[in-house]
């Protein structure tokens, strides 16, 4: 099937690219940042590198060819017939040079140590069986119907829309699905590969689940490596990764204690489908697993972030070991030699600032979150020009990408202290931390008073996300900052992970048992939040749309993406299953995205309640309209009256199914009536 060639390329594609530009790639994984043996088996980074930098560049290039050949007919078979063939063959070629060149450097596929490499694969094999589950859970397909879960419909919303307008209809230039005919703000380039793999024969929750789930484990393994490289211990890796898949927080203790009493706390916590929380928001399941369900190029982003922070961490090592030695002239060794600024691997340099910039428009909350980090790490760091060209890179990148896609500013920086805190005083955010993070935030403080020298320098580095989204606002929507704390939490988690290793390292009991009561105490609500995941996400409760349905059959056969239709503000149903480029989806999707829904709800207004057929034209043509739907929705609106008879009276009706009230007819704007 032409979809996993796809995804085989993307493996090749970056091993190719790798090969060229990080030479050597798999030494990362041999040793740790202070030159100590690593027992850990490469390619369980290699893998994921390869997928992250082959699918970075395969989906830009089909994405650039499908734009260049946007008017002809199918522009996507024309951008895969070449790219793919070109894949194929750069990947034949590099194997053949590579093979006739000779392999001097034999990387062992798994560690020679048996302890660890059972750790490994246990730690592996519960990953990916984590992201299987979850992604399996809230999006499949069975019996021919689509089952959305409850927990991720809303995001879905948009996203399905967006990958199908690629899949069955021709968007370039890419305009929002839920907002259809003007720029696109929204980071849309992972919707686009999945909408490729589905033109490509995969079937959607394949399509879909499929390159989600290649993204979460590796996330999962960039953090462990991370982790292993910092503190040398494969304990403090595996346990890093589990607190990044299980929050910490003092909701479920919270929860437990405010139920009643005579309360059955088992049953109770059994039957309960709502994510429980008491910071603002939380029950939106903003801090969960269940955030990599809806937003599934988190996972990818996060990924690349993480492994452009390992490649550029030898520089701040390298950096706090001569001060040892330059223990007297602190200042000068820093700032003022040679080895402070100097450029020694361009490659590295130019290829990381590309892969981020390619990032900007799969996830630019990750590429963000790791220039933040990446910005304080080389205040301290060696070979600080390195930082420059990287940051440059990103930057011109990102800023080409806003300015072809997005119509004015990208972004609208603007100081707001306090993210969602009830209280935006400096007491008021410690208190909602504390609320949020439960022991996280005193744990770290004893790690930060125990860590010396580099360590401690690093565990403010990886903070700088965290303070950044108390401090900065980049959308209308502030609390799209999350992710910049989970990021931070995530990262500064690793020293977490590392202090309670070294409690369980010491002889004393006291202290070993302590380190197993912060473990659960650290875990214990995010491990109940994801069986609310499954619980909520049962199929019995499952948005389903079917996926031979009539009227999204209709939608695909008969329009392309750069038709606009006028409808009630729909969030996910077979007309979103469509395709269909809607002029005023639910407001919320594109008002986040800054769109001037406010505008549209006014036009909508219009359209619907006019008059005469001139009026309703007139704003059809200023809206360039091109069809008209008419349903439920629209008859019992409260926000206006619909003139049914109007629209009936103007346009003929190209599709009609049910009677009265439930009827659906769709207009086309194209084929006025003669009065």
């Amino acid at each position: 099937m032409l979809g996993i060639l796809y995804l085989l390329l993307c493996f090749t594609v970056g091993w190719g690219i790798c090969t060229y530009v990080f030479p050597n790639l798999y030494t990362i994984a041999t040793v740790t940042y202070d030159k100590k043996k690593l027992p850990f088996s490469p390619y369980l980074m290699l893998f994921p590198v390869w997928f992250l930098t082959g699918t970075l560049a395969l989906t830009w290039t089909t994405y650039i060819m499908a734009t260049i050949f946007k008017d002809k007919q199918m522009p996507l078979l024309i951008s895969n017939a070449i790219v793919m063939s070109l894949a194929v063959l750069a990947s034949v070629l590099m194997a053949f040079f590579y093979l006739k060149k000779g392999n001097s450097n034999k990387i062992n596929f798994y560690s020679n140590n048996k302890r660890v490499f059972y750790a490994e694969l246990v730690l592996l094999l519960g990953i990916i069986s984590l992201a299987i589950i979850l992604m399996r859970t809230t999006f499949f397909i069975k019996n021919n119907q689509l089952f959305v879960g409850i927990s991720v419909f809303s995001d879905f919303s948009p996203h399905i829309g967006m990958i199908r307008s690629f899949s069955h209809g021709n968007n370039f230039p890419t305009t929002y699905s839920h907002y259809a005919g003007e720029d696109i703000r929204y980071h849309f380039m992972f919707q686009f590969l999945v909408g490729n793999l589905e033109f490509l024969g995969l079937r959607l929750d394949y399509a879909f689940n499929i390159p989600s789930i290649l993204s979460f484990v590796s996330a999962f393994l960039m953090l462990y490596l991370l982790a292993l490289k910092i503190s040398g211990s494969i304990k403090v890796g595996i346990v890093s990764c589990l607190f990044f898949a299980f929050r910490s927080s003092k909701t479920l203790f919270t929860y437990l204690a405010n139920l009643p009493k005579g309360t059955d706390y088992i049953d109770n916590l059994k039957d309960n489908i709502e994510f429980i929380g008491y910071t603002p928001n939380e029950n939106w399941g903003l801090w969960n697993l269940n955030v990599y369900c809806n937003q599934r190029h988190l996972a990818f982003g996060l990924a690349v972030m993480f492994f452009i922070i390992i490649l550029f961490l030898p520089q701040l090592y390298e950096a706090f070991e001569a001060l040892k030695i330059d223990s007297d002239n602190k200042i000068g060794s820093i700032f003022f030699t040679k080895e402070g600024w100097k450029v020694k691997d361009w490659k590295k340099a130019i290829g990381a600032g590309i892969m981020l910039g390619s990032l900007s428009f799969f996830h630019g909350s990750a590429a963000i979150g790791c220039l933040l980090v990446l910005f304080v790490v080389a205040i301290m760091a060696r070979r600080r020009l390195e930082f420059l060209i990287l940051a440059v890179i990103t930057i011109i990148l990102s800023l080409l990408q806003s300015n072809y896609f997005i119509e004015g500013s990208a972004i609208g920086m603007e100081f707001l202290y306090g993210f969602i805190a009830e209280t935006k005083t400096v007491f008021g955010v410690m208190s909602y931390l504390e609320r949020l993070l439960g022991l996280l935030p005193f744990v770290l403080l004893v790690a930060f008073c125990i860590e010396k020298g580099v360590n401690r320098y690093l565990m403010m580095a990886f903070s700088a996300p965290l303070i950044f989204s108390f401090h900065v606002s980049l959308t209308v929507d502030v609390t799209v900052n999350h992710k910049y704390i989970m990021m931070a939490c995530i990262l500064i988690g690793i020293f977490a992970a590392n202090l309670l290793n070294k409690m369980w390292s010491k002889k004393d009991l006291i202290l070993k048992l302590a380190s197993i009561v912060l473990i659960v105490c650290l875990t214990s609500t995010g491990i109940y939040d994801f069986t609310t995941v499954l619980r909520r996400n049962r199929p019995r409760r499952a948005i389903i749309l079917d996926m031979d349905d009539e009227l999204t059959k209709w939608i695909i056969e008969n329009s392309t993406s750069q038709d606009i239709f006028l409808s009630s503000n729909y969030a996910l149903n077979q007309v979103v299953l469509g395709g269909a480029m809607l002029y005023q989806g639910w407001q919320y999707f594109a008002w986040s995205a800054g769109y001037d829904t406010e505008y549209r709800d006014v036009m909508v207004k219009l359209m619907y309640e006019a008059k005469t057929p001139d009026q309703l034209d007139y704003y059809v043509k200023q809206n360039n309209i091109r069809y008209i739907i008419v349903d439920y929705d629209n008859r019992v609106s409260g926000n206006y009256s619909l003139n049914e008879n109007n629209i009936k009276a103007t346009y003929e009706c190209v599709y009609k199914k049910g009677e009265g009230h439930g009827e659906i007819a769709i207009y086309d704007t194209l084929k006025p009536i003669n009065n």
